[in-house]
Formats: structure tokens, sequence, C-alpha cells
């Protein structure tokens, strides 16, 4: 407990240092590109444009909110896929990316894997303008929860955060780690239901359902879709609202203790 309280002392006082570091993180990616910037939203959109057309246009799938767009029910459920896939991805490889301030004896390299969250959220952040402009000229008008993609957004990055702590410790000793995220979170797109909804296994497989309730994610994606298309309010779900939490802060505390355990050795590894 006294090791995260240092932690969170640490992070706002360097909080200057953590943003500077992620704008640059966030320009760096696109140096050198002719496009620059474009190719950020180059991927995402032409997944968004497949799925639409094999699931709407091929398939003919309905969404299960009535009188909304198939490609209007699937952004809310992607756009956070994107950003968590993209941090989590990050964050892993970010000791590795970042190792000459590793191996500086007086900085803190628990605060990497937070300035590769804030360069994501950055990126998120052109997503969920977007999003709402989408929403906006589909003819669907503001909502109040429309704010609580803040909290979701904010859960997600915990939750990326926490699993980020451990993945990143272990990709020191263990390069293939990079390699099993990638693939878990190829699994973890189609365990969650994005691209479609739950109530597909509601009566052949009735008892898949609460079984895609233990992922995680699944709350994350519900509740974009709950405050974007029906308007609930993250109470409303109370059940899984404790799940969720109890699960990240578990993750979380497991990451960090892993993290601070095997620190000592990475500037010797690195």
């Amino acid at each position: 407990m006294n090791y995260l309280i240092s932690l969170l002392k640490e992070i706002v006082k360097k909080r200057k240092l953590i943003w500077d570091l992620s704008k640059a993180d966030f320009k760096k990616r696109f140096v050198g590109s002719y496009f620059g910037i474009v190719w950020m939203f180059v991927q995402p959109l032409v997944t968004v444009l497949i799925y639409f057309f094999i699931f709407q246009v091929g398939f003919k799938s309905e969404p299960p909110v009535p009188d909304v767009a198939y490609v209007v029910w699937l952004v809310p459920g992607i756009v956070p896929w994107f950003f968590y896939s993209e941090a989590l991805n990050s964050v892993t490889n970010c000791l590795q990316e970042y190792s000459y301030l590793v191996k500086k004896v007086v900085f803190r390299v628990e605060i990497l894997p937070i300035i590769k969250l804030v360069s994501c959220l950055m990126v998120h952040a052109f997503f969920i303008m977007i999003m709402l402009i989408m929403f906006l000229c589909y003819g669907r008008f503001p909502m109040a929860t429309w704010v609580q993609i803040l909290y979701y957004t904010f859960a997600a990055s915990m939750l990326a955060l926490g699993i980020g702590y451990f993945t990143c410790a272990i990709n020191v000793f263990f390069k293939d780690m990079a390699q099993i995220v990638s693939i878990c979170l190829q699994f973890g797109m189609w365990l969650t239901p994005i691209m479609y909804h739950e109530s597909l296994f509601s009566q052949k497989a009735p008892w898949v359902v609460p079984v895609l309730k233990l992922n995680p994610f699944y709350y994350i994606v519900a509740g974009y879709r709950d405050s974007m298309l029906t308007g609930n309010y993250f109470w409303e779900r109370p059940t899984l609202t404790v799940y969720f939490w109890v699960f990240t802060v578990v993750v979380f505390l497991i990451g960090l203790k892993v993290f601070k355990r095997l620190r000592p050795h990475f500037s010797d590894v690195l």
C-alpha cells in the first residue's frame, strides 16, 4: 500500500513531465510519415467498414436497439476496444522502447506505462469525437449519459494499466510476452460481444451469456452502448460494476507487485 501511495505522489509531482513525454510519444508515431496523423485513423476506419459490409450489408444483421443502424450500434463497442488493445500493446513494450530511461537511476520507471497510456488516450479522444459526430449525423440527439464515456474510458484505462504493469515487467525477461498479448487480444475481441449481441446465444446456448459477462471488457462495451444508445447509467448495472472494479483492483495490485519485484533487474537485462 505504501508503494502505491508513493507512486500516486510521484505521478502528481511529475504530472508535467508525464504530459510532455506523452505528447512527444504521440508525435513520435508519425515522424517521417508522409500522411502523418492520417494513418492513425486508416486501419480502424477500414476495420469498421469491413464489419459494416459483412454484418449489415452481407448478413443484414439487425442491432438489438430498435431503429438504430448496425454501424451506429457497432461503433460504441469497437471504439473502446481500439483504445484498450492499443494501450495494452503499447504498455507491454514500453520498457524496451524507453530502455535508455530505465537505465537512469534517478528516473521512476513506474511512470513509463502511464506515459504510454496517456499517449493512447490522445488517440482515443479523436475517435470519441468522430463517434459523436457520426451519431449527430445519424440524427441521434445528445443525452446526459454521453458524459459517462469519460467514466468508462477511465475504467478501460485502469484495466489496461493493471494488466500492462504485469505484461511489461514480464516482457523484459520473456520477449514472447508481447506476442502472447497480441494473440490474447485477437481472441478477446471475439470473446467480447462487439460485432454481435449476447442475445445470439440466449436460446440455443444460454450458458454462454454469463460466461461472456465474466470478461471484464464486457462491462466497458456494454457501458459505452448504455451511454451512447440506450441512456442507461452505470449504477443500473450494480453487479457488473462491482465485479469489474474488484477484478480490476486485484489485477492492478498483482501487476504492480510483480513490477516492483522485477524492477531492480530491468537495467541489467535491458
